[in-house]
């Protein structure tokens, strides 16, 4: 755990904590939500909240009258769509920037994580598993990769090597050269900024899902949701790092293999409305 905060604490750029998005999370837990305390987190923060506002009145989502507070866009749109507004423009601030430690220019990082939240919320959908979790911990899945980019870079050259001549994975390159991965730096940072468990397990297992009990269905919508955004072309960086295929993120979510090319094809037409939306590009 210490080696974790190590690579943690010697970042210099590091995003500030999410702190509202946890708080939205134990909200949305509750079993009669309070509207106003929702608005009153939101609105602790002026850029977000016009941010929120701006989306709400887009083309997308507006309605016959433009929204004019926050209490609005909640009553109007409904706490868990407000959720995900305000979870995706926090996540962008974070995984916009380029990583070149993995070869991540700007805006891929954040196109894939985005691609990935919506192919597994559309997988939530049919499995019965809460879209807003699944979403959010899909979102910030590899939100580790922000940490070691400068550690990577160092060891770049070897790390290809690893990858390329001996036919390994880059979470085992990772491991063998820095002595820790992106996924459980992701997670020991996410259980810093005061994340539900079930996320934090997620995050930190979304390659090994088998491995997240007891939140190992959550797990697999992850590294499922993952996989579609690489097999419909939204990954990034060096496609060298290949992932190894687990079978039983399958079993976790009760989903057959053939209902895979569907889920891509909704994906990508979920994500037309996402890119004009939130200008992923």
């Amino acid at each position: 755990m210490q080696e974790l905060d190590d690579y943690i604490d010697k970042v210099k750029n590091l995003p500030t904590a999410p702190k509202i998005l946890p708080e939205l999370l134990a909200l949305l837990e509750a079993e009669d939500v309070d509207s106003e305390r929702v608005v009153r987190l939101i609105a602790v923060d002026p850029a977000l909240t016009a941010n929120v506002l701006r989306l709400c009145n887009s083309a997308m989502l507006a309605g016959a009258s433009p929204v004019g507070d926050l209490q609005e866009a909640v009553t109007r749109l409904g706490f868990k769509q407000i959720f995900q507004i305000v979870a995706a423009t926090v996540g962008s601030q974070a995984l916009n920037p380029a990583q070149t430690g993995y070869g991540i220019n700007r805006g891929e990082l954040w196109k894939h994580s985005v691609t990935s939240a919506v192919a597994a919320q559309l997988l939530a959908q049919r499995s019965g598993e809460n879209q807003t979790a699944v979403f959010t911990a899909t979102l910030l899945h590899d939100i580790g990769k922000i940490v070691l980019t400068e550690a990577v870079e160092q060891v770049y050259a070897k790390l290809l090597e690893d990858v390329k001549d001996e036919q390994t994975t880059l979470l085992d390159a990772e491991k063998r050269l820095l002595g820790v991965q992106h996924a459980e730096v992701g997670g020991r940072l996410l259980a810093r900024w005061k994340f539900p468990a079930s996320i934090v397990s997620a995050v930190w297992h979304h390659h090994h899902p088998a491995a997240a009990q007891p939140h190992e269905k959550l797990a697999a919508h992850v590294y499922l949701g993952n996989m579609v955004a690489y097999f419909i072309g939204h990954g990034y960086g060096h496609q060298a790092f290949a992932m190894s295929g687990r079978v039983e993120a399958l079993d976790l979510t009760g989903i057959d293999a053939a209902t895979l090319p569907h889920l891509m094809i909704e994906t990508l037409e979920q994500l037309k409305t996402v890119e004009k939306l939130f200008n992923v590009t």
